[in-house]
């Protein structure tokens, strides 16, 4: 089963993110990103859980190395859905161990389709997102 959590401290509903903008006046660009737990109604993966389910397995690919010495783990992973239901800002909280499977995890996110996404009251509105990716033998 895979389990979408949310990110930071449960106290926040709205943080910033920074983000590299070069047409920005100082090349920094501040985003406004809602918590997961804190959205009326919450970013869903094209299918909804079991199509998110269905879209890593058929996408990830476990890499060579790691698969022949017998490595497994959980990836950690942490993104934004934009209003436009784009993914963006993947980054790992907690990587398996393994470089190569960290960055297999972080292939399968940036390739994600959009999302539909999350809103609060009624607009859409930015949502980081927390999903494991795992790889087991």
């Amino acid at each position: 089963m895979i389990a979408i959590m949310a990110a930071g401290t449960l106290s926040a509903q709205v943080s910033h993110v920074t983000i590299c903008n070069p047409s920005a006046p100082n090349g920094v660009e501040y985003l406004e990103v809602y918590e997961f737990e804190y959205v009326d109604v919450q970013p869903q993966f094209p299918g909804g859980e079991s199509g998110l389910i269905n879209y890593i397995n058929k996408t990830r690919e476990y890499p060579y190395d790691a698969y022949h010495n017998g490595i497994q783990g959980r990836v950690l992973c942490s993104f934004i859905v934009g209003k436009d239901g784009k993914v963006s800002n993947v980054k790992i909280i907690r990587g398996a161990g393994d470089a190569t499977l960290n960055r297999e995890a972080m292939r399968v996110i940036k390739q994600m389709p959009r999302w539909k996404a999350g809103k609060v009251d009624g607009e859409s509105v930015a949502v980081r997102v927390v999903l494991p990716i795992a790889f087991r033998l």
